[in-house]
């Protein structure tokens, strides 16, 4: 009996793999794994992105002309290995049109500046405010006037996680 190398009929019959194809083994940065299987399930969509706008007036003959194409990832998220999605609970922020149930784009790489949207951690409790520097002390301000602002003083123990690029909200 032969030992090692090829056997007639031996291995998986062709098409029956996890592909339905024939694969190729190829050497990949380990940075870019994650690109790739993306890419392989199918994770970046290009959907439709016409040319014309809509009015929130009154209507307008649409243009039926497709301008390009849009990946929401890339669009909504500039710096991948650095942002995160975080879901709200509660309504402390809804002036700021944030709603309950909806999902924040969170980007850590972005400088946390007055009057940005931030996902910090304060004594321990993780809160999305906003950021406000004024003369008489630094404030996680909410957007409701039910919420008092929330002072930052030495005796408070504040990460900001990163700071709100975008809010996934349903209609």
């Amino acid at each position: 009996m032969p030992k090692g190398g090829a056997r007639l009929g031996a291995g998986r019959p062709k098409g029956q793999g996890k592909y339905k194809e024939a694969t190729k083994p190829i050497r990949i940065p380990e940075s870019k794994i994650e690109n790739i299987f993306d890419y392989i399930n199918g994770i970046n969509y290009k959907l439709p992105l016409y040319s014309s706008s809509v009015q929130a007036g009154f209507p307008s003959p649409a243009d039926d002309y497709l301008e390009e194409k849009l990946d929401l990832n890339k669009y909504l998220i500039k710096h991948p290995s650095a942002t995160f999605f975080v879901k709200v609970t509660g309504d402390s922020m809804i002036k700021a049109g944030i709603h309950s149930g909806d999902i924040l784009i969170v980007d850590r790489s972005i400088e946390p500046k007055n009057n940005k949207i931030v996902i910090a951690a304060i004594d321990g409790e993780l809160t999305v405010k906003r950021l406000s520097y004024e003369p008489d002390g630094n404030y996680l301000q909410p957007e409701n006037d039910n919420y008092s602002p929330i002072k930052i003083d030495e005796h408070n123990d504040l990460t900001i996680w990163g700071v709100v690029t975008n809010v996934l909200h349903s209609v």
